[in-house]
Formats: C-alpha cells, structure tokens, sequence
C-alpha cells in the first residue's frame, strides 16, 4: 500500500507541475499580447494625436480582463490564481493604453472614451456587488464563470476579423506571424491549464481560441509568400 501511495503522490506532483507549467506559459504567451500595441501608442505619443485609430479594443480588453481576473480571485474559483495573475497584468496595460489614448484623443473621443471607461469600472463593481452580496460560492463561480467565457467568446471578434481581411485582401500585411503565433500558444496553453485543472470555463473558451489560432497560422503560411509583414505594425483592432 505504501508502494501505490508513492506512486499516486508522484503522479499527482507530476499533474500538478504540468497544470502550473501550462498556466505560468499561458501568463507568458499573454504578456507578448498585452505589449504588443506598443508601437501604436509610441506613435500616438510621437504625433500627439490618435489620428483615425480606435480605442474601443482596449475597453473591451478591459472589461474582459476584469472579470477574467474576478472568475480567478481564490475566494471565486480555487486553485486557479494564474488566470487572475495574467488578467490583473492585462487590466493595468488596457488602463494604461486607455489613458493615454484620452490625453491624446480630440474632444469628442475624449468623452466618449472616458464616459465608456467609467462604465466599464461601474459594470465590474457591479458584477463584483451581486456576486459577494446575493451568490452563495457555487452560484456566484458558475454566475463569473459564464460571465467570464461570454466575455472572451465576444473577444474571437477581433481575430475573426483579422481572418476575414486576410481571405478577402489574400495578404497577411495585418496578421503580424509573432503576434498570431503568441495568440495561438497563449490559448494552447490556457486550454490545457483548463484541461488539467477541469475547469470548463477557462477551457472551452480558450479550445476555441486554439482552433483560431490554428486557423490564423494556416492562413500565414497559405499567404505568406505574396507579403512580407516585417516593416508593419499590428491592425489596432487586433491588439
């Protein structure tokens, strides 16, 4: 008996540093998207302006993050602290990105942008509210967590996107090959994290994310020889 203890203590250590090993690789893959608009805000810095830009992704980035870092609070969902560490990491980034596209947006942006951020803290503070103030802990992760998978279903808008204008211009001129490729493996690896931990919530959302991905990468490789993506920055929409 002793023998299968060993045994079964083993395979759980192993079990247990594979399912980490795919949540700290998911928070890595992750980090290269959030730095990845980079380049547009040093030219929105450089011109002083956000010219024809949108600054609509990072609030929906935002709100993702937020409730993405609130289905992975140990008081929500156990024993899954790595999604909370990535969607904390990717809410400063969205909030930074955002502050610095209100100070260089025109007026008119510049209303609408902060009238939308402010929303977007009073809709999480409202989540936040019900689920500790009328949800017991089984209710209140099941309430997150759908809230959570329809937050990054809604997010495959922008790669789809992406997917369509590369069908219809036949260039991958706006689908960057590190950038699709970070996708693909962040969504991989947060798939398997989801997998190993047996949490639907972070694995079918992010299942899905890995078939666009692989779909992406597809697409790179069918197109690539008629474009050469190394002088481009990343489609804004994207990032």
């Amino acid at each position: 008996m002793s023998g299968m203890a060993a045994i079964l203590a083993g395979l759980s250590s192993i079990y247990s540093v594979c399912s980490e090993s795919a949540g700290i690789a998911g928070n890595l893959c992750a980090f290269v998207l959030f730095v990845s608009p980079i380049p547009t805000f040093r030219r929105i810095i450089r011109n002083q302006s956000t010219e024809q830009f949108s600054g609509l992704p990072y609030i929906y980035s935002l709100l993702n993050c937020l409730i993405c870092l609130w289905y992975g609070m140990p008081f929500i969902s156990p024993n899954i602290i790595l999604v909370a560490t990535v969607n904390s990491i990717g809410a400063v980034f969205q909030f930074i990105y955002i502050a610095i596209f209100i100070a260089y947006a025109d007026k008119s942006k510049k209303l609408k942008m902060s009238v939308l951020l402010v929303l977007v803290f009073a809709l999480f503070a409202g989540i936040a509210f019900v689920s500790l103030r009328f949800l017991d802990s089984h209710t209140r992760q099941l309430f997150i967590g759908y809230l959570s998978v329809f937050s990054l279903i809604s997010m495959f808008a922008s790669p789809l996107f992406i997917i369509n204008l590369v069908v219809k211009t036949r260039s991958v001129e706006y689908m960057p090959f590190f950038l699709s490729l970070a996708t693909f493996l962040m969504s991989l690896s947060f798939f398997a994290y989801g997998m190993l931990k047996g949490d639907g919530f972070i694995s079918v959302p992010n299942g899905i994310g890995t078939i666009l991905g692989v779909v992406q990468l597809a697409l790179y490789y069918h197109y690539s020889s008629k474009y050469d993506d190394s002088s481009r920055e990343p489609l804004l929409a994207y990032a």
